[in-house]
């Protein structure tokens, strides 16, 4: 089956290069692809290719992730708050109107302040393990709250062991069947931009953040319960750091949403990409343009 071609384009934002991956008729339906930590909008090579027959797909890298421009700490403030105000000139510069929005990982706290910023541009929520709900942090989160109760210099070194390979590598690996369907160069790749000369501390920074995006859980929740949007929750149930009662928690705040469990890890796309595909492809078709 032909598919169309992806083309690499690079945008300037607010004085930064944003690089971002973009398929598909311009004039089809839009959506957007927040990707998550480690990774880049590479994490979406094998999902554009399915989704841009019938849509138009744009994934950027954000600013300190995958090709787009990593300034130091000194000239940009990592903060989610940023990054969205970063994705929100992007957007902008970009003149979309009407997108559904796919949030993985921190795409999530990212695409949901996006999300309810842009109520009138949203046709439609797919989160892939993107949390917005309590329940759904594990207690691989314990050392990451506990820096934000108490953030030492003792226990931001503490989390600098989530930013080595074996760290990334347990990201991608725990919780899969098949070892065997895990690229090796994505997971090389996303530790290639980890190890960008002062990125261990950006990380830093957004890790001791992520507490601002939990404080913000109840304000997401009722923008869910105000809009009821169209909510397609697809999950690895078997994701270290993302619970199922997170993909559940949806429901509670929009009954019609849709869940769906795949037998795999944190990065589901790695390994069940083609089921999740049609999963999605099946809920964009009933969205409103």
């Amino acid at each position: 089956m032909k598919t169309n071609p992806i083309h690499y384009e690079n945008i300037k934002v607010k004085g930064l290069n944003i690089f971002y991956r973009e398929a598909g008729p311009k004039d089809a339906p839009v959506i957007l692809l927040m990707h998550g930590y480690p990774t880049s909008s590479f994490m979406f090579r094998n999902l554009i290719p399915l989704l841009s027959k019938n849509h138009h797909v744009i994934a950027p890298d954000m600013p300190g992730f995958g090709f787009s421009d990593a300034p130091t700490r000194e000239e940009y403030d990592y903060t989610f708050d940023n990054l969205a105000h970063t994705m929100q000139a992007f957007i902008d510069q970009l003149g979309l109107k009407r997108f559904a929005i796919y949030v993985f990982d921190y795409g999530a706290p990212v695409g949901f302040r996006l999300v309810t910023a842009n109520p009138e541009k949203i046709t439609g929520i797919i989160s892939q393990n993107g949390n917005a709900y309590e329940a759904g942090l594990s207690t691989g989160w314990n050392p990451v709250q506990k820096y934000w109760q108490y953030p030492t210099q003792e226990n931001r070194n503490f989390l600098k062991q989530f930013l080595t390979l074996k760290g990334t590598t347990f990201q991608y690996r725990e919780g899969v069947t098949d070892q065997s369907l895990i690229a090796p160069e994505t997971i090389l790749m996303d530790q290639h931009f980890l190890d960008r000369q002062g990125n261990v501390e950006i990380q830093l920074d957004l890790l001791k953040d992520y507490a601002n995006n939990v404080n913000l859980y109840p304000a997401w929740q009722a923008y869910f319960r105000k809009y009821q949007p169209p909510i397609l929750a697809v999950w690895g149930n078997r994701d270290p750091y993302f619970l199922p009662a997170g993909a559940n928690g949806y429901k509670k705040d929009v009954p019609t949403a849709t869940v769906k469990f795949y037998n795999t890890g944190h990065f589901a796309l790695e390994t069940d990409c083609d089921e999740i595909a049609k999963d999605i492809l099946t809920f964009l078709a009933k969205l409103p343009r």
